[in-house]
């Protein structure tokens, strides 16, 4: 995506000072942002998108588990998710006829 003066890989100790990027996300009024800071929101998101932990890592290019834990934050999104999750069980036991469960509680018994 960005190149160096030469046309070859930009490094990263010349990023700043050849893409302008301090001047763009100032101008954009986020000073301070960091290119990294959009990884690590990528990533994050895809996280809250249920991504399993296996597929984050490939997506990152990562070998281990910990480095990918990073981008693993508590977020609401994932807290509304779950709550949404256990509600939909609760309502589908609730829901059950009684044929379908074989207690008096509706919660089946266990097996002789």
């Amino acid at each position: 995506m960005f190149t160096g003066t030469k046309g070859g890989p930009l490094r990263r100790s010349g990023f700043n000072k050849l893409s302008g990027w301090p001047h763009v996300v100032t101008g954009m009024g986020l000073p301070g942002l960091h290119f990294h800071d959009l990884r690590h929101t990528g990533n994050t998101l895809a996280t809250d998108m249920g991504v399993s932990l296996r597929n984050l890592m490939a997506r990152m290019g990562h070998d281990n588990e910990r480095a990918a834990l990073i981008y693993q934050h508590k977020s609401s999104t994932a807290d509304r998710q779950i709550a949404d999750g256990l509600d939909a069980l609760l309502r589908a036991d609730r829901d059950r006829t009684p044929a379908e469960t074989t207690g008096t509680t509706g919660s089946p018994t266990p097996a002789s």
